[in-house]
């Protein structure tokens, strides 16, 4: 570690964090593991004789945030050999300040009790952005009960990387005082294959060495080259641009989200933060608000925590749109303990190794603009469609809050008294048509069977949705695509049980006529050889008999006519098939569920132009001979009906003479839509 300052120059940290050493390690939980080792060795004085034994007689604590890495506390207590009861979780503020801050108040009081009961703190783990949303503790504050205490502080966090940079917000700033920071330099500059580097403060070398942070194995001091051998290759201006790059990406994302309705950001410093976590969420009225206020009130109220999941599963989908539709980002979902489930961008960690710009930020903008239309159309027609499901025969509404789209909905099938196995294959089968003839529709909404794990059997899923959606045109078609699904499949087994009774039948009657053919015959033509000899000298005509099955009267009937008639008998006109009674007459190029909106739609625009045409040419149409006004076309006598025609017809052309100029079009129009 001799000429490690070299490369903290390149850093811009020999500045910032004075008289430090360095220890390099390829995990980044292996840094601050060896610290916690030092630190043992260091309070623990006979710890290097007696082992485990002195901590029994005082049990060591060490204190994490809540906000800290998934299983750090566990994975720092396996490899140290102490119990978990050594781990102590901090929570994070919850009245004043960030709630993703470690509360110090809180703090303070969990380090007095532990020092009544007979324990020793030892360490304090602090983060400087934490993993979900960024934030920094306040390292100031820390720092001064660490040194009330004698302990050690740790810090770590994606925020640590704009200590490079010339300006660095105070609260940043603050994590130079502390014993030791754990830097993944690899992440920030989009290096692969470098190691971690964790810097600590510790006057005593030999009590570093049985801490395994320094080590005389030429293996273990090249394990830094490649970290050497790439700051050389980006230099001192190449490491800022890459960082100040970020985080000019981040607050290019925060300005423009600033200018959204129904997104709330989640950001601890607006100028600085490299770190943007932002979810949908849709404001309510003063009315709303109030009742939900009195709502959340009650402890862990069913509505209130409804509507949070349902805001979980939009923005999850949210962010997995978005990943997908602009990967250079790099977005990804997060789950925060208070916020929920949020979309988080993170340029530190992403920028470099995707090669994100600022053209790449843009889009991501412009693809949010996009989708939050759909979800807050989504989310106010769910409630609408749950309405209109319960009200309608024949379908039920299945609650699936996990599910980001309308909603889902389930056929119900009249099972007739049928056992459980039959009528779950027919509720299946029903289904199953009906999500084949909803995709046969040709619309713009998604009908699908739903997540692949975790999702309801036998029910039709439907996705996100627009603003111009006739939900109870949507209602009423998935019914009457049901019921018509299964008026077939009853007619089908109807006709099955049908068919099968009449081939018995008719295998009965067969067997009579060939009894009755015997006894007209006589026993002597059965004989072989006899047989022939008397058909041949005195011939039997028999005619020949037969059934034939008429599927539309579900009958059976003689063929004699048809020998008779050398032709197949029709018989009667089989019933028409029972199809939807939905016929919702629609315009051109309109698609199915869709709201017609006449101020808005082009063919309207389009009907009143041409109106204004016809009525121009009505007036240059020269005047043709017409019959009086009593008399019809042949000069014969009008009748009372046709005398009301023309004076309508009359009453009418005055109209139009009184609105022919150009100012009045509007007014034509509006009659004529009306009738």
């Amino acid at each position: 570690t001799g000429y490690w300052f070299c490369w903290l120059y390149l850093l811009g940290f020999s500045c910032r964090y004075e008289n430090g050493s360095a220890y390099y390690h390829e995990d980044d939980r292996e840094g601050l593991l060896k610290i916690c080792r030092l630190v043992i060795h260091t309070r623990y004085e006979d710890y290097t004789v007696e082992g485990f034994n002195v901590l029994y007689t005082k049990q060591p604590v060490i204190y994490i945030s809540s906000a800290a890495r998934t299983g750090l506390g566990q994975a720092l207590c396996n490899q140290l050999g102490l119990p978990l009861s050594c781990m102590c979780r901090v929570p994070c503020n919850t009245m004043f300040g960030s709630q993703h801050q470690m509360d110090v108040a809180l703090l303070d009081r969990l380090i007095k009790d532990d020092v009544e009961s007979g324990k020793l703190p030892l360490l304090l783990v602090a983060n400087a952005g934490t993993p979900g949303a960024g934030h920094t503790d306040k390292l100031g504050r820390l720092k001064e009960l660490c040194e009330q205490y004698n302990m050690w502080l740790h810090v770590e966090g994606v925020n640590l990387a704009t200590l490079a940079l010339g300006y660095v917000s105070s609260s940043v700033l603050a994590a130079t005082k502390c014993d030791s920071m754990t830097l993944t330099l690899g992440s920030w500059l989009g290096l692969p294959a470098v190691p971690a580097v964790t810097l600590y403060r510790h006057e005593d070398p030999s009590l570093s060495l049985a801490a395994g942070l320094t080590s005389s194995q030429p293996v273990e001091k090249l394990r830094a080259l490649p970290l050497w051998l790439s700051l050389q290759y980006l230099g001192h201006d190449g490491i800022v641009e890459r960082i100040k790059h970020a985080s000019q990406l981040s607050q290019r994302l925060l300005e423009n989200l600033k200018n959204l309705d129904f997104i709330k950001t989640s950001v601890e410093d607006e100028l600085s933060s490299p770190v943007v976590v932002f979810k949908f969420f849709q404001e309510y009225s003063n009315r709303d608000q109030t009742s939900h206020a009195a709502q959340a009130s009650t402890t862990q109220h069913p509505i209130i925590s409804n509507e949070r999941h349902i805001y979980d599963t939009f923005n999850q989908w949210l962010g997995e749109q978005l990943a997908q539709l602009v990967p250079a980002s790099g977005v990804d979902v997060v789950e925060l303990e208070d916020e929920g489930t949020c979309v988080r961008f993170s340029p530190l960690m992403t920028s470099a190794v995707l090669g994100t710009e600022i053209q790449d930020v843009d889009q991501l903008v412009d693809c949010l603009k996009m989708k939050i239309p759909v979800l807050t159309s989504t989310l106010q027609l769910r409630e609408e469609f749950e309405q209109e499901v319960r009200r309608t025969v024949g379908l039920l509404y299945i609650e699936d809050l996990s599910w980001p789209g309308l909603g889902v909905v389930r056929y119900n099938y009249h099972s007739d008294g049928k056992n459980d196995d039959k009528q779950e294959k027919e509720l299946e089968k029903i289904n199953a048509e009906l999500l084949k003839k909803l995709n046969e529709l040709e619309s713009d909404l998604t009908f699908s069977l739903g997540p692949e794990f975790g999702g309801q059997k036998n029910c039709v899923y439907i996705g996100m949705v627009t603003e111009d959606l006739d939900v109870s045109e949507l209602v009423e078609t998935i019914a009457a695509t049901g019921r018509e699904i299964e008026e077939n499949s009853r007619l089908l087994e109807n006709m099955t049980e049908v068919v099968r009774k009449g081939i018995q039948e008719a295998q009965l009657q067969l067997q009579k006529a060939n009894e009755e053919r015997l006894l007209e015959e006589g026993v002597l033509r059965q004989i072989p050889v006899v047989g022939s000899v008397l058909n041949w000298f005195s011939p039997f005509q028999a005619s020949p008999k037969g059934r034939t099955f008429n599927l539309t009267a579900g009958s059976l009937e003689s063929t004699e006519s048809t020998y008779v008639s050398k032709a197949q008998g029709t018989g009667t006109t089989p019933p028409p098939t029972p199809t939807s009674s939905l016929a919702k007459q629609r315009l051109p190029g309109q698609k199915p569920f869709k709201k017609f909106l006449r101020s808005s739609d082009a063919f309207s625009e389009t009907s009143s132009v041409s109106h204004c045409d016809d009525l121009e040419k009505m007036e240059q149409r020269p005047p043709t001979l017409s019959p009086g006004p009593e008399q019809g076309p042949l000069g014969t006598e009008k009748t009372e009906e046709q005398k009301e025609v023309a004076q309508a017809t009359k009453a009418d052309t005055e109209d139009i003479q009184s609105n022919k100029s150009p100012h009045n079009c509007t007014k034509v129009e509006e009659q004529e839509s009306q009738r």
